[in-house]
């Protein structure tokens, strides 16, 4: 039997659905989806793709949580070309967006996902969303395996292009206001991308394979493997670079972050730390990603991830809008 809602409680629905915190306008329908993938994908021309710059956060000497030695001098590489290809040189890539009417670059990482229809992307919180001014990044695209054809059209990339249907962060990192600690602690993000590739209809995952993400597992002293396309300084961000060695703990960073000894730049912001890594596979767990650095100190730092970045995740499985998680 139906029954209807009297006009005082349909006023009250309409006021909680209008009240509800997080979301932007939601993503329309299949053909309004693949007609904005379209629109993004043309809109990066070779031209813009070229001046797109790193979005770098580098924390200058004499910074209140800033360090002068590095972390992990135990490491075993601190920035050296990935030739031994498997899952990792195909899932991971490179990201480019607009964010306060500027282009910019970052990297990513497919990520495994509970979706259909849907892949995930790993990238950095400051490769989808503004912390300084409150924005999420527009035009948010993801060319995978950019080293196997790093060319700067979609067409002529080893698999094509994939764009951002919703960007999924943390509270934490969207009020942060500034590139602050709050920032660094929430730095992670997830891009939800519908079908794409060369024919605009491939779903990623199923294209170039997808990683795990896991919170938690490492401790100090860890030993992972960091991945990124740095494209500053004596990097020109065509090639996947690695760093691996032992974890520590930023101690002026209140110990909130994890370091690690690696000299990449600029670019690979957003670029996985992956734990248990299989060298013969290029297989591992996203467990942290490159976020920030020091000026004059060749180390990267990243986030520890934790329940609010599984939190950031399960949100990402489910979104349709772009996406604040309290």
């Amino acid at each position: 039997m139906r029954t209807r809602l009297s006009a005082a409680v349909a006023v009250a629905a309409l006021l909680a659905l209008v009240a509800l915190p997080m979301v932007a306008a939601p993503v329309a329908g299949r053909d309004s989806a693949r007609a904005r993938h379209d629109a993004v994908v043309a809109h990066w021309t070779e031209a813009r793709l070229r001046a797109a710059r790193p979005r770098d956060m580098q924390v200058p000497r004499g910074n209140a949580f800033g360090r002068r030695t590095k972390p992990g001098s135990g490491g075993t590489v601190t920035g050296a070309s990935w030739t031994n290809g498997g899952v990792i040189l195909h899932a991971s890539g490179k990201v480019y967006f607009e964010m306060a009417g500027s282009g910019w670059v970052c990297s990513g990482t497919a990520a495994n996902d509970a979706r259909t229809g849907y892949s995930l992307v790993l990238t950095a919180g400051h490769c989808a969303y503004d912390e300084t001014n409150g924005a999420f990044a527009t035009n948010w695209l993801f060319i995978p395996d950019f080293d196997s054809a790093p060319t700067f059209s979609c067409a002529s990339t080893a698999w094509g292009c994939w764009t951002a249907q919703a960007l999924v962060v943390n509270s934490g990192f969207a009020s942060a206001g500034s590139f602050n600690t709050q920032a660094t602690v929430n730095d992670f993000a997830f891009a939800v991308v519908g079908p794409g590739g060369k024919s605009g209809g491939t779903q990623l995952d199923s294209a170039v394979g997808s990683l795990a993400v896991a919170t938690g597992g490492v401790t100090s002293g860890s030993s992972l493997y960091a991945f990124g396309y740095p494209a500053a300084g004596k990097y020109h961000g065509n090639d996947l670079t690695y760093c691996a060695g032992p974890i520590s703990a930023d101690p002026y960073n209140a110990n909130l972050t994890w370091g690690m000894s690696c000299d990449m730049t600029g670019g690979s912001s957003g670029g996985p730390w992956l734990a248990g890594f299989n060298a013969a596979t290029g297989r591992g767990t996203m467990s942290s990603l490159n976020s920030y650095g020091y000026s004059g100190i060749r180390a990267m730092y990243g986030p520890k991830f934790n329940a609010s970045t599984q939190s950031v995740y399960d949100a990402a499985n489910r979104a349709t809008a772009n996406t604040i998680v309290p």
